[in-house]
């Protein structure tokens, strides 16, 4: 049961890592895109009333890439204390930056005081 439980956070951990990874540069994409918009425009000599709600829109695309990152990183956050709740605490899954410490990470009790 164990060995069940590895092998499907296993797999659901390989799919967050691609789903993290392609919002990433889904972002870095759309960054990439802004740019050249501006720049396109700056060396056209246009106005920048020329395709402005182009703009805007592509600006509210990366906002809505930006909330996605937000969101699975709070996916990955959840998934970390089911983690433990399927007994799999000491189980790590390859992540290749190390997160940073959670405020819940610090269970102490008890304090020094002066």
């Amino acid at each position: 049961m164990l060995k069940a439980r590895r092998d499907a956070a296993t797999k659901v951990a390989k799919s967050l890592y691609a789903v993290e990874k392609a919002i990433d540069e889904a972002l870095a994409r759309a960054a990439e895109f802004h740019g050249t918009l501006i720049s396109a425009r700056t060396e056209a000599n246009v106005s920048a009333l020329v395709a402005h709600d182009a703009f805007e829109v592509a600006a509210s695309a990366f906002a809505s890439l930006a909330r996605a990152r937000c969101d699975i990183v709070e996916t990955h956050n959840r998934l970390s204390e089911a983690k433990i709740q399927v007994g799999l605490r000491t189980v790590s899954f390859g992540d290749e930056v190390p997160k940073p410490p959670s405020a819940a990470a610090d269970t102490r009790h008890l304090q020094i005081v002066a």
